[in-house]
């Protein structure tokens, strides 16, 4: 956020929270941002009216007063993007926070400003363009080494169109170094470096966005079996207080196959983030056995921080997904929570005097919504690559109740609906996933990928929801008149319903062994509950006892298969199903003589 250049003066008139107001700024512009005081709190004009603007500040306002003068740039609020975003622990601004606070120390001051990516670092810089190459929007021109993980590609930004007339050889360059001059169509020379900007309020262009096939897989059973999300696509996960939601959005990160994690904490509590900050650098990534932060950004926004910040993190977050998805990576957004976002535009439109809608809400708050999660998508780049930009946003309904506007609105624009129960959370049931109220409109999608796995998959997945329908009504029953009053056959459904759920949906993120479970085993464990299911019904139809099934040898090694078996140990998988495939046979020969 530099402060040179400055061609316009205003003068504050009025100071309410993080809104002020400017006269003299007949040349301000929407969006626009400023420099307020003599701090120079960043801010963002968000209305103009005859010589006067409105402005959101970014930081504390404690101790602005009128009279102070407000400095235009002439620039929308924009993100820096260059190599050195992977690792790096943001607020809502993109300042980086282990910088700040290197120079102010545990408490950030305000005005405080960093640079958001290393200029004085240098990169490994390998051309891929030669003199008289033609470059246009999103032209891959070099590469940079970021991390171990990740290639980072650097393109020409999408306003740039010509020839090439010089590129440096491979060497070591810093990010703001002339990597390239471009002979522009228009007439004029451009200098290509590693950084460049873009406004986050805008989308970055695409050629177009493609149709959504395959699944985002994350190793949660009852997501990828049950309530999948594509790549690409965007879910919410509603939930009150404990019942795990920013738990199951770190396993999502550590455990989705996307390239990219982008964690946005918007508006949680400090401790809950600290958490998170002390957690993410000590993870490992499974896929390349070094520190998860190597493919992660974090953006910090606690609910003790100013409330303006929060209300921009998410599109600071989601710029920068698309950034590397334009590379031709697929991103992961996890956003936790949209409604601490949704409060921050509350808060906000209240000091702008707005009239209010449902709760106190601004009347604009869908469209907002809209705007963030229609973001995501797979699309195919400038380039010609595929790329996707998966979000989901954790949403926190005071008191757990799913009516109200930030949850209504949220499940319009997403298709991919995790409720967390509550009672599920206080049986220490993980992840507490609702198999009633959750739902997935992806199936429909993603179905021919699992069907190229296993062909099966569709059948089962159907057979063990209808166990979970049918064992719901039961239980009503059951409460009744008691379970042991019901036909051994209603029995054996209460007596799988259990198995599933603790066999199958229930995951151990302390396991070794269960905290991942991989497509091939997921298909293997529904199979094999689905033959159970046909079988033991059989031997039940044909006269046999529920007491019987249930001393089968194999049945407790049956219920320890997520914990016990590992992810493509197919010689483990064949033994347990021939000794359960041993005890039905004898089951059966008993009962049909």
């Amino acid at each position: 956020m530099s402060s040179d250049h400055r061609e316009h003066i205003g003068e504050i008139i009025r100071v309410n929270g993080p809104i002020v107001e400017a006269r003299q700024m007949e040349h301000a512009g929407m969006l626009e941002v400023v420099e307020v005081g003599a701090m120079r709190l960043i801010g963002e004009v968000i209305k103009v009216h005859r010589g006067a603007a409105t402005i959101q500040v970014y930081e504390n306002t404690s101790g602005l007063h009128p009279g102070e003068k407000v400095f235009c740039t002439s620039r929308p609020l924009s993100v820096r993007l260059g190599p050195g975003l992977l690792g790096t622990i943001y607020d809502g601004i993109q300042r980086p926070l282990d910088r700040i606070a290197a120079i102010s120390g545990a408490m950030i001051n305000r005005g405080e400003k960093a640079e958001p990516l290393d200029v004085a670092r240098l990169w490994r810089f390998q051309p891929l363009c030669k003199p008289g190459d033609r470059v246009t929007s999103g032209t891959l021109f070099g590469e940079v080494q970021e991390t171990l993980s990740i290639n980072h590609r650097l393109l020409t930004p999408p306003d740039v169109s010509g020839t090439i007339a010089s590129i440096v050889p491979e060497g070591d360059y810093t990010g703001e170094h002339h990597l390239a001059i471009v002979k522009l169509d228009k007439g004029g020379e451009r200098p290509l470096t590693m950084f460049q900007h873009w406004p986050v309020r805008l989308p970055r262009p695409v050629r177009q966005r493609l149709s959504l096939r395959q699944p985002l897989l994350t190793g949660l059973r009852v997501i990828d079996a049950f309530f999948p999300i594509a790549k690409g696509g965007a879910a919410a996960i509603p939930g009150g207080f404990g019942t795990g939601k920013t738990m199951t959005q770190q396993a999502l990160a550590k455990w989705s196959d996307a390239h990219i994690i982008v964690y946005i904490g918007c508006g949680e509590r400090g401790n809950e983030m600290t958490e998170v900050l002390r957690e993410f650098p000590e993870l490992v990534d499974p896929r390349s056995g070094r520190s998860l932060m190597e493919r992660t950004i974090l953006i910090a926004n606690t609910s003790n921080m100013p409330v303006a910040a929060r209300e921009v993190s998410i599109y600071t977050g989601i710029t920068l997904a698309e950034y590397y998805r334009d590379m031709g990576y697929d991103v992961a957004v996890m956003a936790d929570s949209t409604s601490r976002w949704a409060e921050a535009l509350r808060e906000l439109s209240g000091r702008l005097e707005e009239m209010p809608a449902d709760e106190g809400f601004p009347a604009y708050l869908p469209a907002r919504l809209a705007g963030f999660y229609e973001r995501a998508g797979k699309v195919e780049t400038m380039e010609g690559k595929e790329g996707s930009v998966s979000v989901i946003g954790a949403v926190s309904p005071p008191g757990g109740d799913f009516s109200e506007p930030v949850t209504q609105h949220t499940s319009r624009f997403i298709r991919c609906f995790w409720a967390l129960d509550r009672d599920l959370a206080n049986a220490r049931h993980y992840p507490a996933i609702s198999w009633k109220n959750s739902y997935s409109e992806y199936l429909v999608d993603i179905t021919d990928w699992w069907k190229n796995q296993d062909l099966d998959w569709p059948t089962n997945r159907q057979v063990i929801m209808e166990i979970l329908q049918e064992e719901t009504a039961l239980q009503q029953i059951a409460k009744l008149i008691g379970p042991d009053a019901l036909p051994d056959g209603q029995r054996l459904t209460l007596l799988i319903a259990e198995i599933i759920k603790n066999a199958f949906l229930q995951q151990n993120s302390f396991d070794e062994v269960d905290m991942y479970c991989s497509p091939g085993k997921q298909s293997w464990m529904m199979a094999m509950l689905v033959k159970f299911t046909l079988r033991s019904r059989d031997i039940i139809h044909r006269g046999g006892a529920l007491a019987d099934i249930q001393k089968l040898p194999g049945l407790d090694r049956f219920l320890r298969m997520k914990s016990e078996i590992q992810n493509g140990d197919t010689q483990a998988m064949a033994a347990l199903e021939q000794l359960l495939s041993n005890g039905l046979d004898a089951l059966e020969r008993k009962f049909v003589e």
